[in-house]
């Protein structure tokens, strides 16, 4: 613990913004200016060419012309600038793509450019240092050693700080200090050096540093920020833990950022069990003057933690619980899944260390979320889904965010989830937030759009009483959010302890916004009727009304575990297995109608080197699931499956089509769901938006949903749609006969061997 605890006020930089100084710089060829530019040499050439002053002439006012070489310096076949020149002429040329900052200002390849000419010596440094971190650990302890640092008490400064200063030489004493006097501020240079800024990213690029792997992304820290909200400060400030606090993003980042985010709270103490992080840590907050942080090696270590308010004769110190609690485990998708100290087990302990009226934040791996329990009946729950089941039981879940795609600047193709959190009480109603979907309908609008929508509908839940639930005309689409029980009061009715993902991607499902099925249907059949006069009479028959009473869902996970569907998996083949003989491969490439049906084949002989590849019957529904939900029903069967197509099985189809086959009589209500019925029904929209994945967006297969119909309400949908698939099928055949016939008339007359005359 430091000796002395400074004001709330001492605990936030005072610096202003940091500006463009005006600082001597070594001068720079046509080359280093395309290297520190980021853009080729050919557009250095024609910057140069194009705004010479020979040939802007007059109009040099309004067009600065591009700078003079050094007289005297480089050589005729290769220049040198000064790079100060070249940084303002820059300014005038903003970023393609670029978002504006929160001033309005775009930014400009003069930025990057004075951002690169600041890695030089850093760069070099870490060459004759040997490896990113000496250089980082050395230079962050010059830094926090000018800020704070310098005035403690050597035997309370932080471990390891003393030697990383004295072992930092001249070079980079030098280069920590003019890292530190160019931006502006101890606290912005320490952020620059972790690779926590724009600046700081291109820092840990060229210094080839693995810190900002693991680095909580400044969306989901600014998103943590508005829900927490100010601290009004004075009596009963907040108190707060960090757990698995990283460098310390989101505790310095409550509020708005680190310059005033610690202004008006309470105790703050982190808790970092990587060394190495825990060590730069410390360096961080001392250059932000806020070294008085505690940070702790394990959450054990908090119950035995001396506090400021607590002086030695009063009883046992600790700091085991807080108003605030925030985490970010560090792991990817699938890591530490069956440990028990996996991500969850830190939303637990989170949960643990909050006070009765706390509330904890914490980031985990979406598949955390979307993990089932198994099928079979000896299926054992991992620790990472009881943990999950613990937490919804226990009612300590208030909202899950799920959080845009490819958020993580580096992990791309991993998804996040934040988790908000209570103190164990009686299961509410949890609010699932798809972010991922407002932030792709909000579009090149920034991340500010989509954090403000986010926010509007989990604080009108989160700022209410307990128990309060979303109103609907809170939410501009019922899939944006929605509240789920997590047990629900009657049969049949959806919950989140279902044994099913409870990602909001995958639960979040709602009619369509805003359209009148009965009107669509009616003008669609118009238009039917009009392209195609024949059909009127069989378009006449068709009894469709609007529905006056609800329609239950069912989601096909319990269709599957009640055994009325199969599902069959596709199989990874071999290419060289694949040949043009033998049964039809159904990959991607046909669903897509990239390749027709049968042209990839695979003979008997090589399938049986497959035993589980599965071979699909009449009836079947191939189905593609990624991007969307493409779905053909298999009227043949007999077609081997390729990864990642599966299919589907009614169970019952088989014996249907024997006793069609038998000349028995068939009464309707012998199918539950029929072939085209149940393709199409899987097409539905609400289907296609339950996609999740950073890379490749896949929609889980037993969280799609079916309307619960009357068997003889399928057998007239199956009726209708089967007649439209052959109509389909005709008008396809029709269409392909005239291709060809204009193809060959075409090519006859292109080689010369036919010649056309009117008869």
């Amino acid at each position: 613990m430091s000796w002395r605890k400074p004001e709330a006020s001492e605990c936030v930089q005072k610096s202003t913004a940091p500006g463009k100084e005006s600082h001597t710089y070594a001068p720079v060829s046509l080359g280093e200016i395309k290297e520190l530019a980021g853009v080729g040499r050919p557009t250095v050439s024609n910057w140069r060419r194009r705004h010479s002053r020979a040939v802007l002439g007059d109009s040099g006012e309004s067009r600065h012309p591009f700078p003079d070489p050094i007289p005297g310096a480089g050589s005729e076949s290769k220049p040198l600038f000064d790079a100060s020149e070249i940084a303002d002429w820059l300014d005038l040329r903003p970023l393609p793509d670029a978002e504006p900052d929160d001033d309005g200002r775009l930014p400009t390849y003069g930025d990057r450019f004075r951002r690169a000419l600041r890695l030089r010596g850093l760069v070099a440094l870490k060459h004759s240092l040997g490896s990113a971190a000496t250089l980082i650990s050395q230079a962050l302890a010059v830094i926090a050693m000018s800020a704070e640092g310098k005035d403690w008490i050597p035997e309370y400064l932080p471990e390891g700080l003393l030697d990383d200063h004295q072992a930092a030489g001249p070079d980079v004493v030098r280069a920590a200090l003019e890292l530190m006097d160019e931006i502006g501020a101890p606290g912005w240079a320490a952020d620059a050096l972790l690779g926590l800024d724009d600046e700081g990213l291109e820092i840990a690029k060229r210094l080839e540093s693995d810190l900002v792997m693991d680095v909580t992304p400044r969306g989901i820290v600014e998103l943590v920020a508005a829900l927490i909200g100010p601290n009004e400060g004075g009596p009963g400030q907040r108190s707060t833990i960090s757990l698995c606090a990283g460098l310390g993003e989101l505790l310095l980042g409550m509020g708005g950022g680190p310059y005033e985010g610690l202004r008006g709270h309470g105790e703050l103490v982190a808790v970092e069990p990587d060394p190495s992080l825990r060590k730069l840590l410390h360096y961080r907050l001392l250059s932000y003057e806020a070294g008085s942080i505690d940070v702790c090696a394990s959450p054990a270590d908090l119950d035995t933690l001396d506090t400021w308010d607590q002086l030695p004769d009063e009883g046992p110190h600790g700091f085991s619980d807080a108003d605030i609690v925030l985490a970010d485990p560090p792991y990817v998708p699938g890591e530490r899944e069956r440990d028990v100290a996996g991500p969850l087990w830190w939303a637990e302990e989170a949960v643990r260390r909050l006070k009765p009226s706390g509330r904890a934040f914490v980031v985990v791996p979406a598949w955390t979320l979307s993990r089932t329990r198994g099928t079979g009946p000896t299926s054992v729950a991992t620790p990472t889904i009881s943990a999950r089941d613990a937490l919804l039981e226990r009612g300590c879940v208030e909202a899950i965010i799920q959080l845009p795609r490819r958020i993580h600047p580096f992990r791309t193709g991993a998804e996040y989830v934040l988790l908000v959190l209570r103190p164990p009480s009686d299961p509410r109603p949890v609010l699932l937030v798809d972010a991922d979907r407002i932030a792709q309908r909000t579009g090149g609008k920034g991340r500010k759009e989509w954090i403000d929508q986010v926010v509007r509908l989990a604080r009108a839940v989160l700022d209410a009483d307990t128990g309060t639930e979303l109103s609907p005309e809170a939410v501009s689409d019922p899939q944006d959010a929605r509240h789920i029980p997590v047990r629900a009061d009657g049969a049949g009715e959806e919950q989140l302890l279902d044994a099913r993902s409870i990602l909001p991607a995958h639960r979040l499902a709602a009619p369509e916004v805003h359209v009148d099925h009965f009107d669509e249907t009616l003008t669609a059949r118009r238009a039917v009727a009009a392209a195609m006069p024949q059909l009127r009479d069989w378009i006449g028959t068709m009894g469709i009304v609007k529905r006056r009473t609800p329609v239950r869902h069912r989601k096909l996970d319990e269709h599957l575990r009640a055994g009325q569907l199969r599902l069959l998996n596709g199989h990874r083949i071999k290419e060289t297995d694949i040949t043009n003989t033998g049964l039809p491969v159904i990959g991607r490439e046909e669903m897509l109608g990239t390749l027709p049906v049968g042209a990839r084949r695979i003979a008997l002989e090589d399938l049986s080197a497959y035993p589980s590849a599965k071979i699909t019957e009449q009836g079947d529904i191939l189905l593609l699931a990624e991007h969307g939900v493409r779905c053909h029903v298999d009227a043949t069967g007999g077609c081997v499956l390729l990864s990642p197509v599966q299919g589907l099985r009614i169970a019952a189809y088989r014996s249907h089509l024997r006793d069609v086959a038998e000349g028995e009589q068939v009464r309707p209500d012998t199918l539950w769901m029929r072939p085209h019925s149940l393709a199409r029904l899987l097409q539905a929209p609400r289907n296609q938006h339950r996609t999740s994945g950073s890379l490749v967006r896949r929609v889980s297969v037993r969280d799609m949903d079916l309307p619960q119909l009357p068997p003889d309400e399928v057998a007239e949908l199956e009726e209708i749609l089967a007649e439209t698939e052959r109509l389909r099928a005709d008008a396809r055949r029709q269409l392909e006969a005239l291709d060809s016939l204009a193809e060959r008339v075409s090519a006859g007359v292109a080689d010369g061997d036919l010649a056309l005359r009117r008869r």
